[in-house]
């Protein structure tokens, strides 16, 4: 199996931008976990990061992964292009938060992507991304 990891707007800033809301881990330190717990289950896994929208709709299309596990950020709220790229390319994608959504502002409690994922996983910090692999395995 072969899954990728797809993070986008503002998460290259983890591990100093809003610590109490997003934790201290930096996003390589979150990949090397992934790494570690994909390696221990036999699933290939590759890693993306942008602030660029087009570039996530792009990595999503040509993505050659049995599954796709995206935080797409900001993004989520309002990105109709991040949207039809998962539509379109028909990729099992679940999304995942590292913050509750449902606690946060109004404008982040709904998601215009999640209606086309397999499911959304928020507010179990950076561990969202391990419970969104395996979810790939039932």
């Amino acid at each position: 199996m072969k899954i990728e990891v797809i993070n986008g707007v503002n998460l290259n800033l983890l591990g100093s931008r809003e610590k109490d809301i997003y934790g201290e881990k930096t996003l390589e330190q979150i990949n090397s976990e992934i790494a570690q717990l994909c390696k221990q289950k036999g699933i290939e896994v590759t890693f993306f990061q942008s602030n660029i929208e087009g570039e996530i709709c792009e990595r999503i299309q040509q993505s050659t992964a049995d599954g796709i596990v995206l935080n797409a950020g900001a993004y989520s709220h309002y990105s109709i292009a991040i949207r039809d790229a998962i539509s379109g390319a028909k990729k099992r994608v679940v999304e995942v938060h590292i913050s509750n959504l449902f606690a946060r502002e109004e404008f982040r409690q709904k998601s215009v992507i999640a209606p086309v994922c397999l499911g959304t996983l928020c507010g179990f910090g950076y561990k969202g991304y391990l419970l969104a692999i395996e979810s790939f395995l039932i």
